[in-house]
């Protein structure tokens, strides 16, 4: 062949090359490849627009020739201006490979090219990363912190399998609906997790898709069929590129050209002088250097903006998509919705549980009018329990009754029932028990939601919680109320004291008191009295307040009682001196409490501080102590630390506490 003949066959192939449109959406020349993003269409009463932005990526500075650019709709070409694209709303996500196969070296070139992407990225994209090998997830949201992109990225270990298409699903959900949006992924190999690769690969291009999604490709020393074609189909589906990679360079390289990609984006505008609605059908097409391009794809043009109307629009068609508010736009669901809706169910169950236990609920001034018509013959103010019971719902009623039968059976119900009658709560055994279990399901609910990517330790911690939380809380109320018992003892002593040496005898006395002291001494005295009225012993009717309240003090005062009836005696001067006693025990705590205040503080915030940086900590950088779980160094430091903890807590528990 003549050197002349073989020139011709050269200028007749770079022409053929440049006239090919690709119907799939995409041209790619050796080292040039455009993608098609952000697209939108509106109308309006006169007329309708439809907008693009082109992207460019290129080892070389390449641009679109304007004059080559056409676009079509439904096969007519409008006019189309073209310009330098405007400052979008760009976001960026770094999808990471981090299964096993990528070892320590995959994960030392990552860190060096994910360095060479984050400084060659314009500084208004707003980067992100997510990250997949056994389980997938976004380890950081996009964010203009560079530094903290690389932070990330730096915490990332190879481990497990590859859950290739939930990483790029969780990227595509976490990039949103609005702006232009794009994706670097680095994968070496196919997804091994998927139950149906066919149906996952699918729905992956699917999402991309449907949001305009750029992929840029990074093949990591890997030639396997199944992840080539993949990876190819998520480059292929609004324009991004695959390039293979076998070392730190390539891969820097690549990542590189995706940054700098950014930097060459174009935007487009085809003004059409009549109102579209619906789906219609567009075609762009143009030369970037000498690489020609096209796209052939659908958009949805809303309904034309007509004049307010009283009257109701039409119903569209069948084959036309029903018209969208302005302003409203498709809602996206990130990989934490389910979760937070599980939360408001759960916050919504215990509301209507609360609400159906709030007739046993009484306020104070309802309990004394409660306690003044017990004594009343005739018709009764205070509502019986059968009363309440008919005025709860029925469901409510037979989960009480479960409850009571689940109660009888357990060896801890009569402790739990006299810290309930301790601390005055109007529950009974079933209803304590609902209580804790609505308690679990709100503490698991929002600990999944709370806690972040570590889904499974938000259960159990939340869990846990939500166990633990009712007894302590019960505890507390009784221990509070006992020890408000404790400190009106004394002053409630001298009160009887004061009405035996005015010639009452001590039931008279226990009246006045009953009468006048405040809550809780007045509700227990007056319950002692009540119990005298019905044949009980006065001693044995105040040493059941002395048992029911757990106080010390009371016990000393019906000893004194039951000395003073057996051997005689001024039963007024001995409780009177009983109560100076107490007193001086009572100053004596107080200082004593005073005096270990300091170490008291300390041994709270040591107890919180590890709790608190940990639960800060997993929200922060959940890939630097996600260690503690996913490693066997790990785990033995966990369990480790929380048996030093244990300790410590009891260690400084009985260092503070001193016996009075």
């Amino acid at each position: 062949m003549s050197g002349t003949t073989r020139r011709l066959v050269t200028a007749l192939t770079a022409l053929a090359v440049g006239l090919v449109v690709l119907p799939a959406g995409v041209a790619q020349a050796a080292d040039v490849s455009v993608g098609l993003s952000s697209v939108k269409a509106t109308s309006t009463s006169s007329g309708s627009t439809l907008t693009g932005v082109i992207t460019l990526s290129s080892k070389v500075d390449v641009q679109v020739d304007p004059a080559s650019l056409k676009v079509k709709v439904d096969g007519q070409e409008f006019p189309t201006t073209v310009k330098q694209a405007a400052k979008l709303d760009r976001k960026a996500m770094l999808v990471i490979d981090t299964s096993g196969s990528m070892g320590s070296q995959g994960m030392s070139t990552v860190r060096k090219a994910a360095a060479t992407y984050l400084k060659t990225v314009p500084a208004d994209v707003k980067v992100g990363v997510a990250s997949f090998a056994n389980t997938a997830g976004v380890d950081l949201a996009p964010t203009l912190d560079r530094a903290a992109a690389q932070r990330v990225i730096n915490g990332l270990d190879s481990r497990g399998d590859t859950s290739l298409y939930a990483g790029m699903q969780s990227a595509a959900a976490v990039l949103g609906g609005s702006g232009d949006r794009s994706i670097v992924l680095l994968s070496d190999g196919a997804d091994t997790t998927a139950d149906n690769k066919a149906l996952a690969l699918k729905n992956t291009v699917a999402k991309l898709k449907a949001g305009d999604i750029r992929v840029d490709v990074v093949r990591f020393k890997t030639n396997d069929p199944d992840a080539t074609g993949a990876l190819k189909a998520f480059a292929d589906t609004n324009g991004g590129t695959v390039v293979g990679a076998d070392n730190t360079a390539g891969v820097s390289a690549a990542f590189a050209a995706s940054a700098r990609a950014l930097n060459r984006q174009v935007q487009f505008s085809t003004a059409i002088p009549k109102s579209l609605s619906g789906l219609h059908q567009f075609d762009v097409s143009g030369v970037a250097g000498t690489t020609a391009f096209g796209f052939s794809r659908q958009a949805t043009f809303g309904a034309p903006v007509a004049a307010p109307s009283p009257t109701p629009s039409a119903t569209p068609g069948p084959g036309a998509p029903a018209p969208q508010a302005a302003g409203i736009g498709p809602v996206t669901f990130t990989d934490r919705t389910p979760y937070i809706a599980g939360g408001l169910l759960a916050l919504a169950l215990f509301v209507l549980l609360s609400t159906s236990l709030m007739p046993t609920l009484q306020t104070k001034r309802e309990r004394r009018i409660a306690s003044i018509g017990s004594y009343v013959v005739g018709d009764s103010v205070a509502l019986s329990r059968q009363e309440i019971k008919a005025a709860q719902s029925t469901i409510a009623a037979q989960l009480l009754d479960m409850g009571d039968r689940v109660m009888k059976d357990r060896k801890s119900t009569s402790k739990t029932m006299a810290l309930i009658e301790r601390a005055d709560l109007p529950f009974r055994a079933g209803e304590w028990l609902i209580l804790r279990v609505v308690a679990v399901i709100v503490g698991v609910a929002l600990g999944m939601v709370l806690v972040g990517n570590a889904k499974v330790l938000g259960l159990i911690l939340g869990g846990v919680l939500g166990l633990i939380l009712m007894p302590v809380g019960l505890r507390f109320a009784a221990s509070r109320r006992s020890r408000k018992f404790e400190a009106q003892l004394p002053q409630i002593l001298l009160l009887i004291s004061t009405s035996l040496r005015s010639g009452f005898g001590l039931p008279q006395a226990l009246d006045a008191v009953a009468r006048d002291a405040a809550e809780p001494a007045g509700k227990e005295f007056s319950r002692a009295l009540a119990e005298t009225r019905i044949g009980t012993d006065i001693s044995d009717a105040l040493e059941r307040v002395a048992t029911r309240m757990e106080s010390t003090s009371m016990h000393w005062t019906v000893m004194a009682i039951r000395i003073q009836r057996e051997v005689g005696g001024n039963l007024a001067e001995t409780l009177r001196t009983t109560a100076g006693t107490l007193r001086e025990r009572e100053s004596l705590q107080r200082q004593v409490s005073t005096l270990s205040a300091e170490g008291r503080l300390s041994a709270y915030i040591l107890i919180a501080l590890p709790i608190f940086i940990f639960i800060y900590m997993t929200r922060v950088n959940y890939g630097y102590v996600s260690l503690l779980w996913t490693t066997t160094v790990g785990l033995v430091m966990s369990v480790g630390g929380l048996v030093a903890l244990g300790v410590g807590i009891l260690w400084m528990r009985q260092v503070v506490k001193i016996e009075v």
